[in-house]
């Protein structure tokens, strides 16, 4: 989620070597190739909107040439700022729209930020490549109908591990929550509900409807690791293990994926506890300056040509199933982008309970983090 996700001014592909897509013809599936209109697009931006954009993303979560591809597409400049974590993201809005026309939030915060009147509704008949979804991504209990949000990724959180500081495999979430083994060389994800649900995952529990005596043993438990833990990162994560900083790091599984293909040191494992599923989602937050503008942006990246282009980049599971089938085997057949039936069985979404469950969380946290 994230999150995944390209700090301002790195060049994205300069540390990870970039997939061959599959040509289209082979496959029976047509496409309208990057700088050319994708079926449903406008030549230009509607009357009334300036041919601009301000999108707000994660970091390294974008294609290489989407944001200029779109621009040649339809003549709309994307201006796009970066977000680290949902609470931010969230406490950014909260405050007031600043000018943003299309945001990613997971998708416990679709629930939140459109139970607060934070999004707009979308209106599918300006969303035609709708159709490329996945029927299975169509109906999520965090928004049903897709009324305010339109699938972007899906993801998993897991340990990052180099597997030559390591002694085997680090398959418990213990390595991170309640160990001394790996003093001063793990770092955790800073999103406060994260961290507790998967901490809740390790007690056994479900990371839903946790208890307040169990939310209470968590807390004790993460400031008796606190010192051992280098950094809460805001999911930069997988930075810090290609540097050498850590060894092991809580991180989501498309971030690892990127840093695997230039570094065969390096590798991911879903802890035997399970974990928590995210899906990151497109929507359109409210007061939205362009909103036109907005709906043709999300259409293009769904489009299956530019999905794919996106997914060869960010190697992350795509719920877009058009630009699946042009992807190469080496990303359908990933078992780090897509983790097999048996190790998803055991994980679970998480969803939003409340705002009063969620100010727990954060205040937890950063107990956690004062400690």
């Amino acid at each position: 989620m994230s999150t995944n996700r390209i700090p301002s001014g790195r060049v994205l592909g300069t540390r990870r070597s970039l997939l061959t897509a599959m040509g289209a013809a082979a496959i029976g599936i047509s496409f309208t190739a990057c700088g050319q209109k994708p079926s449903g697009e406008a030549a230009k931006s509607p009357a009334g909107e300036e041919p601009k954009l301000n999108f707000y993303n994660w970091d390294t979560y974008i294609g290489e040439t989407t944001l200029g591809d779109f621009k040649k597409a339809t003549g709309v400049d994307v201006n796009m700022s970066l977000f680290a974590t949902n609470d931010e993201l969230f406490a950014k809005l909260k405050a007031g729209n600043a000018g943003y026309d299309v945001i990613v939030p997971s998708n416990e915060f679709v629930t939140r930020m459109s139970q607060a009147g934070m999004l707009e509704e979308l209106d599918h008949a300006k969303i035609p490549n709708i159709k490329n979804i996945d029927p299975a991504f169509l109906d999520p209990d965090y928004d049903k109908g897709r009324k305010y949000s339109m699938p972007y990724t899906w993801l998993v959180l897991g340990i990052g591990y180099r597997k030559s500081k390591v002694q085997g495999v680090p398959d418990s979430w213990k390595y991170l929550f309640d160990s001394a083994q790996y003093n001063g060389r793990i770092a955790l994800l800073s999103e406060s509900a994260d961290l507790i649900r998967l901490a809740a995952k390790y007690k056994g529990h479900s990371v839903n409807n946790i208890p307040p005596e169990l939310v209470t043993e968590i807390e004790k438990m993460l400031i008796h690791q606190k010192p051992y833990v280098k950094a809460f990162h805001d999911d930069n994560g997988q930075d810090m293990l290609v540097a050498g900083d850590v060894d092991l790091v809580l991180e989501y599984n498309g971030d690892i994926a990127q840093v695997m293909k230039d570094d065969p040191d390096l590798d991911f494992v879903i802890p035997k506890e399970g974990s928590l599923l995210n899906s990151d989602t497109l929507c359109i937050p409210k007061g939205a300056p362009r909103p036109d503008n907005a709906h043709k942006f999300i259409n293009y990246l769904l489009d299956a040509q530019a999905g794919a282009e996106i997914s060869k980049t960010i190697l992350y599971p795509t719920p877009n199933a058009a630009a699946k089938a042009l992807m190469p085997p080496s990303y359908k057949d990933n078992p780090v982008i897509f983790p097999s039936a048996a190790q998803l069985a055991k994980c679970e979404y998480g969803a939003f309970e409340g705002a009063e469950k969620a100010s727990l969380y954060e205040e937890v946290i950063t107990r956690v983090r004062a400690a």
